[in-house]
């Protein structure tokens, strides 16, 4: 029989480890505040993520994410066009990115990108689909497909960080859907699927580079 000493200890560690974890809850009304051209084309239930310190952020899906022939490139998992509108986020205090930059409270939009194949992003993930952050009121129309270069500088101007603010998309290793779950030593990611699409977000964790 172990002592009583290493079982309370044992206890506390796993009750410590639990507090650490993240959960989803569903959101069933719609962005607060949302444009009417935003609120036709965005799905009025969300998603809040919880963390140890509280609601981390919340998610609106668009209804229907547009696809199209799946990229040859195998670096490359989501058949999603460039600059893409994917959904809405909102950070009720202030969050961070996956590069770790601070991002302010505040309402986002989710737009799909793929990092450029250069030196300077070697090794950031291993694959290149990512959702770059726009406020909200710098990004007028829901339907428009700003090209790279265009939505990097929107992020950065509108965001104010050195970078682009933006989180790691992944298509779901499986699993039931919608879930929050962890990833490796860090990562909490969030899986859901809008429509026959399948997607995760990385939510939390930070990558260099």
């Amino acid at each position: 029989m172990k002592p009583l000493f290493l079982i309370f200890s044992s206890l506390i560690f796993a009750a410590a480890a639990r507090a650490q974890d993240y959960k989803l809850e569903a959101i069933s009304t719609a962005a607060p505040g949302l444009p009417a051209v935003y609120a036709a084309v965005i799905d009025a239930s969300g998603y809040r993520v919880i963390g140890p310190a509280g609601a981390w952020c919340e998610i609106w899906l668009r209804k229907s994410i547009p696809t199209g022939a799946k990229p040859a490139d195998d670096t490359i998992v989501l058949p999603i066009a460039q600059g893409t509108l994917l959904g809405i986020l909102r950070f009720a205090a202030p969050g961070y990115d996956r590069r770790g930059q601070t991002v302010k409270a505040g309402v986002y939009t989710l737009r799909y990108t793929n990092y450029p194949v250069d030196g300077a992003h070697q090794g950031v993930a291993p694959q290149r689909d990512f959702a770059v952050l726009t406020p909200l009121s710098a990004d007028a129309d829901p339907n428009a497909a700003p090209a790279f270069d265009a939505l990097v500088d929107a992020s950065i101007k509108g965001v104010g960080t050195p970078h682009p603010a933006v989180l790691s998309l992944e298509a779901p290793a499986g699993g039931a859907l919608p879930a929050v779950a962890k990833e490796g030593d860090s990562d909490w990611v969030l899986k859901v699927k809008v429509g026959s699409l399948p997607i995760a977000i990385i939510i939390v964790g930070k990558v260099e580079g």
